[in-house]
Parts: C-alpha cells; structure tokens; sequence
C-alpha cells in the first residue's frame, strides 16, 4: 500500500485546501452541486443517517464534541466530522462509542480516494465526501459534522438533520459571509430544514430576527438555548429528583450546578456553558437523556484538541485554537483573571495569526503586563512574526520579540519561565499544531 503520508501529500497537491491555502476560487467552492453529484456516485450515504448539524462562529468544536461524547455514552455509534485537523487529517473523521474514538483507518482514505477522488472537487468537498462514506460504510447510529464555512453554501448542507445547531455568532471570514452578524447569521441559518428543529446558542437583538425569519421561511421550530434555565436543568438529574437515572445509579454521578458540571469538564473556560447549554437543549429536542459523565470527559472520549487544553505543566502551558476577536477576548480574559488571582509570577505569551484576520482589532485585547513572543506558524498565510511585531509595537509597550518559529517561541518562553509561571500558546489552529508537534519531538528526544 502506498505510505499515508505521501498519500495526504499528494492529496494537498491536486486540492488546495483553505487551511493551507486560504480563500480561493481552488480551494474555496461555495455551493452544492459537486457534493452532491459525488454523494450520488457514492449511493447517497446523506439520505442513509441520521444527523445532528452544527454551524456557529465560536464553539462548534465543543459542541460537537460534548454531543458525540453524550451520545455515545447513551449507546450510540457515533460519527464526529470537525475540521480542521491539527497533526493529521484522520482527527476530521472518527467513529465515537465505548468511551473512546477510532480515526478514520489510512486503508479507508486511500479506498475512496482511489474510488471518487476528482480534479473538479474541492478539498473540503472531498473531505465531506469522505466522511458520509465512512459513516455509512460503519453503519452509524447518527452522525455529528460541523460546518466547514458559513451554513448555507457549505458542502455539509446536503443532509436533512435531526437537530440543526448554530453555537454561535460573530465576526469572522467577513469578505465571505458578510460584515455584520446579521449578515453572518443568515449564512448561519442556511442550515435550518423544514420541520427540524433549530437551536441557536444564543438570542441578541441583531442576530435573533434574521434567525426567526429564516425559521419562519422553512417553517422550522426555532429554540434558543439560552432562554434554558441551566439550574433547574441539571436539578432534574440529581438522585433524589429521578429515580431510575441510569448514571447516577451506575456511576454515582451528581449533576450539580453548572460550577460543578464546569468545574469538572475537561472542556474548560466559562465560555463552555453557553455550549452546554445548547448541548443540552439539542439533546432535549433529540429526545436523549444527557449523559454528563461523558460530558465531562469529551475531550478524553472524542480526541479533542487545542481547546484551552493543558500541553506542559511547571510551568503550566496552556495551548487554544480561538483565533477571531470574540474567542480570544474570552481567552484573554481568563488569562487576566488567572494572574489576578496570584497564582502565577509570569504570564508568557506565545501568538502568531494569519494574515487574513483581525490583528487590529485583537491587539487592544491582548493582556497587559504579559511577555509576548511572536511567530510566525509553518503555512504560508500566516503574518510574518516581524509584522505581527511591528504592528503590536505601534500600540503597546510590554516586552516582545519576533520569533523564527513556533517552535523557537515555545523554547524562548520556557527558557524565561519559572515553575509559577503560564505560558499560553495561540491566535490560530496552525499556532497549536506547531506547538503540539515541537512538544511531541521533544518528548520523543
């Protein structure tokens, strides 16, 4: 057989990929009709499961996470399709059940590339492909895939969910989808369905009539998850209010409040109970008991990386993929909480972005005080350290240097750490990646 890595080689060569290449007219294809020729050719996997679909801004990865995890902890056999992948293109496509996950097999991709692999195809076309193909030849219970970009013209929009999701709204990919959130919103809602129920994270004044409408229009139940009383929720599965609750009686579980369902997930940061909430409220609609052991552990079961995941400790190090100004106004601040609290001497800072996003907008946010190492990740749209640097500079005074590398920062931080300090380590998936990759050699060393 031929190598894997040569075969995903080869695979980036013919399809250029938006994580790698950005937005252009090879690697961006906005629309439906290549997906669902190539779902034809395969048999039409999307017309043979059961889905559950969410899109969003921020938190579509947790989400799809805590919602594989709880399902599979039901009983359920468990397709998970997220992107992007952070150190090898399987991590897009796993099967969850039996508390853990299993990566798409490398004999898989090479079969269906061999089988349906074609030039007119985008990568994340391919990609999708791949996934409906695998499910279905593993006869799912149901699947969860996340939207790739957008809602209404992304490839995963060719299946007829269960449950239709938006996590999350907010500025991002504007030149694509549009410079409000209203705009974006209704990019969003492109994924509702006629009759299947829709919930949507959160309800503001901007984005919540585009929802609505875009209901009304397929004549589709809307929820918003947040009107959900989490309290009283998680009160309903304590011992004492059910009798017959399968994981308090199996696993003595105790549900709690939300502090203590948070305190314990593996998922962390307060932002995770805005998804809770709409994992639970998803559940709900799917008629499913939440299975909150799992939840608590759907990093562990579904393999979940790079969300305010812990990667080093003495000193701690702390590595999250949030790259646009609403996810790292969230990191930023917990990173200001954390060194207000006293814990740590020293706040380190390891950050690189592309050069496509926001960096005006997410510098006034940076914590001050910190040390900053800027770098440049190994792909080509990423801003060059330097500018990063410069642009930082204009508007800030706290100590920072332009790194070679990801890997040259991750060392540069160390080597100016004390065990009380917290490195962070973030601004892009490609940041992460590097990181996880350099501390992976170094182990191995």
């Amino acid at each position: 057989m031929q190598d894997y890595d040569e075969i995903i080689k080869n695979l980036f060569a013919r399809h250029q990929s938006v994580q790698n290449a950005g937005f252009n007219p090879d690697s961006y294809k906005p629309g439906l009709d290549r997906i669902r020729g190539l779902d034809r050719k395969m048999g039409n996997p999307s017309e043979h499961l059961r889905f559950v679909h969410v899109a969003g801004t921020n938190g579509k990865g947790s989400v799809c996470s805590m919602l594989a995890a709880s399902l599979s902890g039901n009983g359920y056999r468990v397709g998970l399709f997220t992107s992007p992948h952070l150190l090898d293109f399987r991590e897009r496509i796993k099967i969850v059940e039996d508390g853990g996950c299993r990566m798409i097999p490398r004999e898989s991709v090479l079969e269906f590339l061999e089988k349906y692999d074609s030039p007119d195809l985008s990568f994340f076309e391919i990609t999708t492909g791949l996934a409906l193909w695998y499910f279905d030849r593993c006869q799912v219970d149901i699947a969860v895939l996340e939207v790739g970009l957008g809602g209404l013209l992304d490839s995963t929009n060719i299946v007829v969910p269960e449950i239709s999701v938006v996590t999350s709204i907010g500025l991002d990919h504007c030149a694509l989808l549009g410079d409000t959130r209203a705009l974006i919103a209704g990019q969003k809602a492109g994924i509702f369905k006629s009759g299947v129920p829709a919930v949507v994270g959160e309800r503001d004044d901007e984005t919540a009539p585009v929802f609505e409408a875009a209901a009304a229009a397929v004549h589709c139940p809307l929820f918003f998850a947040d009107n959900m009383d989490l309290d009283n929720c998680l009160q309903e599965y304590l011992p004492e209010n059910r009798d017959n609750n399968r994981l308090n009686a199996e696993n003595d579980f105790q549900a709690g409040t939300p502090a203590d369902i948070l305190a314990r997930m593996d998922l962390k940061g307060e932002w995770q109970g805005k998804n809770l909430r709409t994992v639970l409220c998803a559940l709900d609609l799917l008629g499913e008991e939440p299975d909150f052991e799992a939840i608590t552990h759907a990093a562990a079961i579904t393999g979940l990386h790079g969300r305010w995941e812990t990667v080093g400790v003495s000193p701690l190090t702390i590595a999250d993929i949030g790259h646009n100004p609403a996810a790292l106004k969230e990191n930023f601040a917990r990173l200001r909480a954390e060194m207000d609290g006293g814990a740590y001497d020293k706040l380190l800072i390891v950050y690189g972005i592309m050069a496509d996003k926001d960096l005006d907008g997410i510098i006034p946010l940076m914590p001050p005080g910190a040390e900053y190492f800027f770098a440049a990740p190994d792909t080509p749209r990423a801003l060059p350290a330097t500018e990063i640097l410069s642009r930082f500079a204009a508007l800030r005074q706290e100590a920072a240097v332009a790194c070679d590398s990801v890997d040259d920062a991750v060392k540069k931080a160390r080597a100016v750490a004390t065990p009380k300090s917290l490195i962070y380590v973030g601004g892009s998936a490609f940041v992460v990646a590097d990181c996880l990759k350099f501390l992976q050699s170094s182990k191995n060393d």
